[in-house]
């Protein structure tokens, strides 16, 4: 169920600039940050760029885009 939350005006005008980069909605862009944020507070050993990495994959995931994985290539 959505729900209206009141946030700064920085924070929409930040977030208006990168929904329009990344091709977001601005909701999309603040979910976006929200969902790293939280996945970093629980796991504060990860690096940013592991945390995207891990959002990428659960979406190839989904997407039925998997690929097996052989420890010992040679």
């Amino acid at each position: 169920m959505a729900k209206s939350v009141k946030l700064s005006e920085e924070i929409l005008a930040d977030a208006q600039i990168m929904s329009k980069s990344f091709n977001r909605s601005i909701s999309g862009q603040i979910e976006h940050w929200a969902k790293i944020g939280k996945i970093a507070e629980e796991n504060p050993d990860l690096t940013y760029e592991f945390i995207k990495d891990i959002i990428i994959s659960q979406n190839e995931a989904e997407a039925g885009r998997l690929e097996k994985y052989s420890f010992n290539k040679k």
